[in-house]
């Protein structure tokens, strides 16, 4: 920045995977970042050089309600965005209703410039959602009166990973023993590196190429779906997979089960707009930035080989494919015991009255045990209950512990080990606490 007087930059979405690494970059170039999302507690202790205001961008669909955080500011970088609707997101009001509002806010304001981070392929006729909110966005920003830039990221690889490319590198974990049947695989991907991207936004930031410009951030290659899975794979040091023809079928099978867990409060990476962008490919124009740069953006090897894989990245690849299967088996195992209670309660208390319980409190304590069993069984589902179900699984399992060892010791010596076995049930559910955040 040289000896330019510091910026005041407000960051839409600091703590995402793009606006994070953007608040940083910003901030060590001497600007003065303010952050903002709906959750800011979190980042602030992350991040105390950014200063956080928490706002609902979601409800922010009037120029006034931007009003009370644009004094003051000189600069608005937009690193926010939502994939698809779901009980946490609204596409249309993040990407589009509420930057319409943000837009016509920021002249009167005294805003100097905005830097929208938008997406590769946003157009007013794309298929999605998410891409035509995008352009519905990039369109009223290019109208506004205030100097701007769009920038266009292809797929962004960063050390931090969630949903796509959380997804890309659990499949570069996928068993060797296994073939990975993968639809899509000729689909086509130019890559970016996030420090690229944050690189580009300081760039547009200070002014120091065009404005009123789009660019797409893309490397100057594509490749395919299958051949980056291969790259990612070979990152992480694990020997080639064997890939099977997948019909497409398959492909929107898995989409349809991902829109469906969306219900439920999770965000799982293949869903219907997921698929139907990577079927018509991740990619972009490199030459306007190449053209305003004088060089072009790194290719997959070399944004590879500049971040080592570490055993975190082993490690994240195999449990995040494992983490499905602990929320539906542990939701499947306590329902299933609750209900088998249920069915017989008689033959589950005569534990309790053989040891000379009377049969009325016996039964109590086996239909309350069922009910709890039931109601942890389904919570666990819910993304929003996950962890507090989690947490409740253990210490009923604990309670289970303390109660049988008071009313029934003898069952420790029990050759079907009913007390034992408790204590390994209780592992799935604190694996499950310790992997409870998804971003």
């Amino acid at each position: 920045m040289d000896d330019a007087p510091a910026l005041r930059i407000l960051v839409l979405g600091a703590y995402g995977l793009i606006g994070g690494v953007v608040a940083d970059r910003l901030a060590l170039a001497g600007h003065r970042v303010t952050g903002l999302g709906r959750a800011v507690a979190a980042p602030a202790l992350a991040r105390p050089h950014v200063a956080w205001v928490a706002r609902d961008i979601a409800t922010c669909r009037a120029p006034a309600d931007w009003a009370p955080v644009l004094a003051g500011i000189d600069v608005v970088v937009n690193c926010a965005g939502a994939l698809q609707d779901g009980p946490r997101d609204d596409v249309r009001a993040v990407q589009a209703e509420a930057m319409v509002a943000l837009f016509a806010a920021c002249a009167p304001a005294g805003v100097r410039r905005i830097v929208q981070v938008s997406a590769a392929g946003a157009t007013p006729d794309a298929p999605t959602e998410f891409m035509r909110s995008k352009a519905e966005a990039d369109a009223a920003l290019a109208a506004c009166g205030v100097d701007w830039v769009v920038l266009r990221p292809g797929l962004v690889l960063a050390a931090e990973a969630y949903g796509a490319t959380a997804l890309l590198r659990a499949l570069a974990a996928w068993p060797r023993a296994l073939p990975l049947p993968l639809p899509l695989a000729g689909a086509r991907v130019q890559t970016v590196d996030v420090a690229e991207v944050a690189d580009a936004v300081l760039a547009a930031a200070e002014a120091r190429i065009p404005m009123r410009r789009a660019y797409d951030l893309v490397e100057d290659a594509a490749q395919t779906l299958a051949g980056l899975l291969a790259a990612l794979r070979a990152w992480t040091g694990r020997a080639p997979l064997r890939l099977l023809p997948a019909p497409a079928l398959l492909g929107r099978a898995m989409a349809a089960a991902g829109d469906a867990v969306s219900r439920l409060g999770w965000r799982p990476p293949l869903r219907s707009t997921a698929l139907a962008e990577i079927g018509r490919g991740v990619t972009g124009d490199p030459g306007p930035w190449r053209a305003a740069t004088g060089r072009g953006l790194r290719p997959l090897a070399e944004t590879l080989r500049r971040r080592p894989a570490t055993v975190q990245d082993r490690w994240f690849g195999r449990l995040w494919l494992l983490k499905p299967l602990l929320v539906g088996g542990l939701s499947a195992f306590w329902l299933a015991s609750g209900a088998l209670a249920l069915a017989s309660p008689a033959a589950a208390a005569s534990v309790l009255t053989a040891r000379g319980m009377a049969e009325g409190p016996a039964l109590a304590l086996v239909v309350a045990g069922a009910a709890v069993d039931l109601v942890l069984g389904a919570a666990v589902l819910a993304r929003r209950f996950m962890a507090p179900a989690a947490l409740g699984m253990v210490a009923t399992s604990l309670a289970y512990l303390a109660g049988g060892t008071l009313l029934a010791p003898d069952l420790w010596a029990d050759p079907l080990g009913p007390l034992v076995k408790v204590v390994p049930a209780m592992l799935p559910a604190l694996v499950l606490l310790a992997t409870a955040e998804d971003r």
